[in-house]
């Protein structure tokens, strides 16, 4: 079944995770050490994570890293900068008549 990446990180955990790996590439051990869940859980949530393809894993020796898709996460940030716009706007129009209230009122 292929997941969309909204539903993934709408996860707090699997948001948690990506924010781990943002910083650098664990292994499923070294993430399940920052919860209070099973490493099976945590597995799970990565395996979500990879099919999206927020995440990849890479091989190094016996051990498995994975780290984050920094591609697939400037598509999340293209689709937000849509609202973002819309938002900024919304604020400065807000700052205008604050500052027009503020006028009238001196």
């Amino acid at each position: 079944m292929r997941r969309d990446i909204f539903q993934a990180i709408a996860d707090p955990t699997r948001r948690a995770i990506i924010a781990l790996i943002a910083v650098q590439a664990l292994t499923p051990n070294a993430i399940a050490e920052h919860f209070d869940t099973s490493r099976q859980a945590v597995s799970k949530h990565l395996r979500i994570l990879q099919e999206c393809e927020i995440v990849k894993k890479e091989q190094e020796g016996r051990e498995i890293y994975y780290e984050l898709e920094v591609e697939k996460m400037k598509e999340i940030d293209q689709w937000l900068e849509q609202f973002r716009k819309i938002w900024e706007s919304r604020f400065d129009q807000l700052d205008n008549v604050l500052s027009t209230l503020k006028k009238n009122e001196q």
